[in-house]
């Protein structure tokens, strides 16, 4: 059996799909599986104990004319793998133009209307309800294929060589760390910085073994400055200071995670990591974070969840402006007693 996934972006996005792989591959051991991937997002998959190879996809470099032969060349070396099967988890025109012409056997896909990929399915799973997460509605494609759906699977293995080098590039002690994401796509889908410095001096002061790792990206070092300041002492600003995979392995080592709705969220969930979840205008009963919905911590308005990227209310982003530090300092404060 040999299978090819798209799922090119984004990083959440491919943390949700990995129990299709998962599932797949403890169904047919034997299997080969290739994936199609964001070549930005591709470390997050290469080497994976589940995966025969990837397939990277230049989203970027491919929008030129010159690189188009590139292009050209990686639909013929699809063809020419003679996929049995063809999961389409994107459900965009470009992954889906994508999926069927590597030819496979078999090409299965999300029933979404947006863009008309599923016009070129020959099974086209459909979410059973606006609120089914994404998750499921991944996990969805399996059955109708013959592939039985549990949770007995390792969701994100470790990485030994990355963890180790984590643990000696930062001298990692014997605190309880607290992991902090203040940014997020959407600029209002973040919770203020100057918050997540209210609730570091707060949860500084009330666990004396606490430290808190910032995470981010570059842009995001601003944020982590303001939030630094509340204990300088006893905060890593990591925003655009490590790999992908070296954030993946940092959420492992956290005791718990605060967080806005965004990647590493996911990547918390995938681990089971305990976290607080900062929604405002998406749903999070869609792209929460799996199995801790729970943990998530939204106001209760009339415009939320609105489900777009700018507020319509004279953009006060008041979603997550008027979600005060004293309830999620309450609700951090719940979930880590029982592990100090």
């Amino acid at each position: 059996m040999k299978i090819l996934i798209l799922k090119p972006s984004s990083l959440g996005d491919v943390i949700q799909a990995l129990p299709v792989l998962r599932l797949l591959k403890l169904h047919y051991p034997d299997s080969e599986i290739f994936w199609w991937i964001d070549s930005a997002l591709a470390p997050l998959i290469e080497g994976d104990p589940n995966l025969t190879g990837i397939v990277r996809f230049e989203r970027k470099r491919w929008a030129k004319p010159q690189h188009w032969p590139e292009m050209l060349r990686s639909i013929r070396w699809l063809r020419e793998q003679h996929f049995d099967l063809v999961i389409d988890l994107q459900c965009l025109a470009r992954s889906g133009a994508f999926a069927w012409l590597a030819r496979g056997k078999f090409l299965a896909g999300l029933d979404e209307v947006r863009e008309g990929a599923r016009g070129f399915y020959d099974l086209a799973a459909p979410r059973k309800t606006f609120h089914t997460h994404a998750v499921d509605w991944y996990l969805s494609v399996l059955p109708p294929l013959g592939v039985p759906v549990h949770k007995n699977f390792n969701w994100l293995p470790e990485r030994p060589a990355i963890s180790a080098a984590v643990k000696s590039k930062w001298k990692i002690d014997g605190a309880t760390w607290i992991a902090l994401q203040p940014g997020a796509r959407w600029k209002n889908k973040r919770w203020p910085a100057k918050f997540f410095a209210e609730l570091v001096h707060s949860l500084a002061e009330k666990f004396p073994t606490a430290r808190f790792a910032i995470l981010g990206d570059k842009g995001d070092q601003p944020f982590g400055e303001i939030i630094s300041q509340a204990a300088p002492e006893k905060v890593l600003n990591l925003c655009g200071a490590t790999s992908l995979l070296e954030m993946i392995e940092w959420v492992r080592l956290c005791d718990l995670m605060v967080t806005n709705d965004t990647g590493p969220m996911h990547v918390a969930a995938a681990l089971g990591k305990p976290l607080v979840a900062l929604f405002g205008p998406t749903a999070p009963e869609r792209t929460g974070p799996y199995g801790q919905l729970e943990n998530v911590l939204r106001l209760d308005l009339p415009c939320s969840p609105c489900l777009k990227s700018d507020c319509a209310i004279e953009n006060t982003d008041e979603c997550l402006r008027a979600l005060p530090p004293a309830l999620v300092l309450a609700r951090v404060e719940k979930l880590l007693s029982p592990r100090t």
